[in-house]
This record gives C-alpha cells, sequence and structure tokens, in this order.
C-alpha cells in the first residue's frame, strides 16, 4: 500500500484505516469498506462544494449543483482510482476478482470514496479537503469526462426501474432578453425529484436530470 499512499501524497499513520477502505464486502472478511463509502460521499460533497464555492463566486446556486453532480459520480471517481491504481490494491473474494472485479467502475468508485474517508479520519477535513482539491484540480476536464445526456441516461433509469418517462416544466424564468436564466423541475412517477438551472430551457433540463439522477440512484 505504500505506492497508494505515495500517489496519494498522504501517508497515513493508521495503516489500517487504508486496508479497510480497500476490503470490498466480496472479501468476506469481519469488516468492509461500505461504512467507510457512507462517510466517504459526505466528506467530498463538502470538500467539492466548498471547491466550487470558493471558485465561482458568480455562480449560481443551481449551476453549483450541477456542477458538483457532474464531479462527485461514478464516471470521475472511476477515472480517479484507475488513475491512482486502486484497483490494484483492492481486497475482494475470488469470485469478484474472476469476473475483473478490479476494473468495476462501482467497485472502482465506491474505494475511492472509501480511500477519502480514510484520509478524513486519519487526517482530518483539513487534510481530505486538500487531497480533494488535488484529485480534482483540473475539474473541467473531469466534467468533461462525462460526456452523457443527461436526460438520456435518466429516462433510461425511470423506465428500467417502471417509474415511466421523466417530465419537466419550467418553474422559473428571469433575466434580459441576452442573458436568460431558466429553472427547470423534473418531476418522476409525478413526484418533483429536482431542479435545474441554465442558460437555456435544454441547459436546465439537462442539470436537473443529473441532479435526479444523483438522487434516485442513493
Amino acid at each position: 500500500m505504500r505506492s497508494l499512499q505515495d500517489r496519494l501524497g498522504y501517508h497515513f499513520r493508521d495503516d489500517s484505516l487504508l486496508r479497510l477502505a480497500l476490503t470490498h464486502p466480496s472479501s468476506k472478511e469481519r469488516e468492509d469498506n461500505q461504512r467507510l463509502e457512507f462517510l466517504g460521499d459526505a466528506v467530498l460533497e463538502f470538500a467539492i462544494s466548498d471547491l466550487l464555492y470558493r471558485k465561482y463566486e458568480g455562480m449560481r446556486e443551481g449551476e453549483l449543483t450541477a456542477r458538483r453532480a457532474s464531479l462527485v459520480c461514478e464516471e470521475t471517481l472511476c477515472h480517479l482510482a484507475r488513475a491512482l491504481d486502486v484497483g490494484r490494491h483492492l481486497r475482494m473474494g475470488h469470485g469478484e476478482e474472476s469476473t475483473a472485479g478490479r476494473e468495476k467502475p462501482s467497485i472502482l468508485a465506491d474505494a475511492m470514496e472509501a480511500v477519502i474517508a480514510a484520509v478524513y479520519l486519519d487526517g482530518g477535513i483539513e487534510i481530505a479537503s486538500r487531497l480533494v482539491n488535488g484529485l480534482f484540480a483540473e475539474e473541467d476536464k473531469l466534467v468533461a469526462l462525462r460526456g452523457h445526456d443527461d436526460k438520456g441516461l435518466l429516462q433510461e433509469y425511470t423506465q428500467a426501474q417502471e417509474l415511466g418517462l421523466p417530465e419537466y416544466w419550467v418553474v422559473e424564468e428571469s433575466g434580459p432578453a441576452h442573458d436568460r436564466r431558466f429553472i427547470t423541475e423534473v418531476r418522476v412517477a409525478g413526484e418533483a425529484v429536482a431542479r435545474g438551472e441554465g442558460a437555456s430551457k435544454k441547459a436546465a433540463e439537462q442539470a436537473a436530470a443529473r441532479l435526479a439522477l444523483e438522487i434516485l440512484r442513493r
């Protein structure tokens, strides 16, 4: 695990925390990384929120929320985990390993969150935030990794869950003609799930779909 700590730029005082972060449930160990994953998700959201708030002083809440959702997602976390070679250090059962578990995006993303939680528990929030700031330093490139049609992805998800088609409603429109702002609400099975903001109806719908996906997948 020394090489992973070198890549992270952080060396643990308590190595057992990192070992736990790398322990997949399939390993059948007494403890696995699921609780750390839960904590890491919260630490990551706080650190990214702080990063975006300080970096984009003029950005509105809806745009900040959409950008955060673009960063705190499986694609981005998987990319970072691969860059750090997290998969090589995972502890998992033979069955999972035999099906290329070390390369599965969901497993790598979860492990990345668990590692962030381990750093937080070992070094505190300032150290964890510094790590996140370093990992997400090129956040524009990480946002571009998604490259997906979030409305299409949301529709695929809701249909797979037998929830029907998402519906989009413009709930607010403001600003002069040259600088219009739209806030759109997306409803799933008749229930409001999320709102998105953008300079066009399409951008607002994409932002709403992106956030709705994040909410529903949890």
